[in-house]
């Protein structure tokens, strides 16, 4: 039997539009910030700087950064990261030494996802004024860096550079 006109329309809108987006995307999930996992440790500001990072469990992750000056604490950040419908959002609260916080009791920084490529996943703060970008910049370096905006651009910088601890 000879293929018809008809055989290949329908071949034809079963491989365009079978294969295009229905409308209902689904949001990216924990996954997009799965590199961060794991025990790091860097420099910063003069003084030793660690983090930690969990597997992607129940709809979250979550981590801290501890900063050391003059061998004692300095400051300490708790992250969660956690799945939304639109996407991960990162919740950040610092604390002085004694677990004093920075921020109000009932507040949080707050980083809503933007996108994301290999090893990298981008987030900006809820008054869209900061952008932090969590980098897997080699297998065993962690990079976060810090973007404001300048000249209508984002300008990036690294912030804290890890390695991972073993």
């Amino acid at each position: 039997m000879m293929p018809t006109f008809r055989h290949f329309l329908s071949l034809f809108c079963l491989i365009y539009f079978g294969s295009q987006p229905t409308g209902a995307q689904t949001a990216p999930d924990l996954s997009v910030v799965a590199h961060i996992e794991g025990h790091w440790k860097g420099q910063f500001s003069g003084g030793p700087i660690e983090a930690a990072w969990s597997a992607p469990e129940g709809n979250n992750i979550v981590g801290y950064i501890r900063m050391i000056r003059d061998n004692k604490p300095f400051l300490y950040e708790i992250f969660a990261f956690e799945q939304t419908e639109k996407g991960p959002l990162v919740r950040v609260k610092h604390f002085k030494p004694g677990l004093i916080s920075v921020e109000e009791k009932e507040d949080a920084d707050t980083y809503d996802f933007i996108e994301a490529k290999k090893n990298e996943a981008l987030f900006e703060k809820s008054d869209k004024k900061v952008r932090i970008i969590y980098e897997l910049r080699k297998r065993d370096v962690l990079v976060i860096r810090r973007g404001t905006p300048k000249d209508g651009n984002w300008e990036f910088t690294d912030l804290f550079v890890f390695d991972r601890s073993k």
